[in-house]
């Protein structure tokens, strides 16, 4: 029975450890939301997002709307972990060292500033230009998840090339977010956040460790975040930052440490049945300890928390936010609405150039070199699926159209048509060069 169930559960737990998943779950969750906002239960999804939700005792209380507060304060876990992955690449990953960060820091900047000059050349007038950053964003599930399903028919190098182009994508859309989605500013509550922010600052400078001590001074950085008119979620960023990165313990005394607690649950005896001695339970306990504080703090909760975000958090803000209703005649108004063709052209056309562009003006500089195994036109497929912007353009698009459902409606149809383009595109001519290279 136990194997049969394995058995059973295999697939499952393989398709959760694939990249591809991630962006299937996405897709999956979108295609339901769309599905559920032009449906007879249309009324019933749109009213669930503004049910009110209050956390806290009157009168130190939050009462949202639930859109509100996934937008708000779930994202804030998904920047959070966004954070983390900034800190972990700059200090040893793809973009530690300023030759090796060259390319995609230059690529990234590309695919940012190229699409928001398409954007405003399509000639969005009034408010509409506020939107301007949408088409700036890269999607990176969606984005690996389709390197994923070309296996090995593009170099291991473009896929790691690809992720750190992303995740300066990410930081360049944080401060964005931050510089040009701003409310006015209480100076008092940016005062408060200030000091939490180098309360969290201290805390890593002494050594802290204590995931509680992050969590609470991080909530109250939140907090007053949201207070000051800064996006709250800049708030998950700045926690991010300040996450030690060294571990409790070293290398050898982990070692020491673990050789020791072996032998001592050897030396115990063996009673019957599935439960341990005392003592033997108490050295395995100390052994899970010995191997946490061995784990740097910053890599331990990203790989935690990687899981949470992809299948828990991207879901259910898809789920909130991708929903349009819309007829024939509402889509067909939206398609040549100036913010589509502004997005779709930024998305489309702009980031493929962008990052091919400024890449190339990198190496010719001799700033930077191509990833090992790779040839322009697959660096210009890798600007096709930078294209893929979904999450992030359709979490500015409410920054940058609150209130307008005629905007927003124009703005996630113009996101669904370049990102469904830009992915099979990308997917058809990176494929094709992997089979001629062949």
């Amino acid at each position: 029975m136990k194997r049969i169930l394995n058995q059973f559960l295999r697939p499952f737990e393989e398709f959760f450890k694939s990249q591809v998943s991630g962006g299937l779950v996405l897709l999956g969750v979108t295609a339901l939301a769309l599905l559920l906002a032009n449906s007879p239960w249309s009324d019933l999804y749109f009213r669930f997002w503004q049910l009110k939700l209050t956390i806290g005792i009157p009168p130190v209380a939050l009462s949202k709307p639930l859109h509100y507060w996934i937008n708000d304060g779930l994202m804030a876990v998904f920047f959070f972990v966004v954070g983390l992955e900034i800190k972990r690449e700059f200090l040893g990953g793809e973009l530690a060292g300023a030759r090796k960060a060259a390319l995609p820091i230059a690529a990234a900047l590309g695919g940012m500033l190229v699409p928001a000059l398409l954007f405003m050349l399509v000639g969005p007038q009034g408010l509409q230009a506020r939107g301007w950053a949408i088409p700036m964003a890269t999607d990176i599930a969606f984005a690996l998840g389709v390197i994923a399903l070309l296996g090995d028919r593009i170099p291991r190098s473009l896929a790691i090339f690809l992720t750190a182009l992303a995740i300066v994508d990410d930081l360049g859309a944080v401060l964005v977010i931050a510089l040009f989605y701003t409310g006015d500013l209480n100076l008092s509550a940016l005062a408060f956040a200030t000091i939490f922010l180098i309360i969290l600052a201290i805390g890593n400078l002494m050594g802290l460790k204590s995931p509680n001590f992050y969590t609470l001074v991080g909530l109250l950085l939140w907090i007053a975040l949201l207070k000051s008119g800064i996006h709250a979620t800049v708030a998950g960023v700045l926690i991010g930052m300040t996450i030690p990165v060294r571990p409790r313990h070293s290398h050898d005394h982990f070692l020491a440490e673990a050789e020791t607690l072996i032998a001592d649950y050897r030396s115990h005896g063996t009673i019957p049945g599935p439960f341990l001695h005392e003592e033997k339970l108490g050295t395995l306990l100390a052994l899970e300890h010995a191997c946490h504080d061995a784990m740097s703090p910053l890599q331990r909760m990203e790989h935690e928390m990687h899981h949470w975000v992809v299948f828990g958090v991207m879901p259910v803000f898809a789920l909130a936010n991708a929903g349009i209703a819309l007829n024939l005649s509402e889509l067909t108004t939206a398609v040549s609405h100036p913010v589509t063709l502004g997005i779709a052209a930024g998305l489309l056309l702009g980031k493929p150039l962008g990052i091919t562009l400024f890449a190339w003006i990198a190496v010719r500089l001799g700033l930077a070199e191509l990833p090992a195994g790779t040839r322009w036109a697959q660096i210009f497929g890798l600007g096709l699926l930078g294209g893929i912007g979904f999450t992030m353009s359709l979490f500015i698009t409410n920054l940058a159209y609150e209130d307008v459902p005629e905007l927003i409606a124009a703005a996630k149809v113009g996101i669904f048509a370049a990102s469904l383009l830009a992915g099979i595109l990308g997917y058809l001519l990176l494929r094709r060069l992997g089979r001629a290279s062949r």
